[in-house]
């Protein structure tokens, strides 16, 4: 093998530290969204607690079939949202790759 066709076999290192810099912000970018989904999970979820009681506690008082109905659609829709912010939890924050100077069963072997 030529000593050029050696060098291109190799990993640019330059391109190599490219990678690994994006990487970085696509994790810290990522983290910063997971915060960010946490935060609006909380601040949605403690006044929705308090609505889908207030609605169930009210559905247990003699109530009028239209207020009665309206109660309940406030219920469902409070239950829906709840359901949508529940979602939320599969935004989490990234794991750090695991550094320990061994090659992982995905990392190509290095030569």
């Amino acid at each position: 093998m030529s000593e050029n066709e050696a060098r291109s076999s190799e990993p640019d290192a330059g391109g190599v530290e490219h990678l690994r810099r994006c990487a970085e912000e696509c994790q810290a970018r990522l983290a910063e969204f997971a915060e960010l989904a946490a935060h609006v999970r909380h601040e949605i979820n403690n006044p929705l607690t308090g609505l889908i009681g207030q609605s169930q506690l009210l559905l247990r008082e003699e109530l009028s079939d239209t207020a009665r109905r309206r109660v309940k659609t406030i219920e469902q829709l409070a239950n829906r949202i709840r359901d949508t912010v529940a979602s939320l939890r599969e935004i989490q924050t990234p794991q750090p790759a695991a550094r320990g100077g061994t090659e992982g069963a995905t990392d190509p072997p290095r030569h």
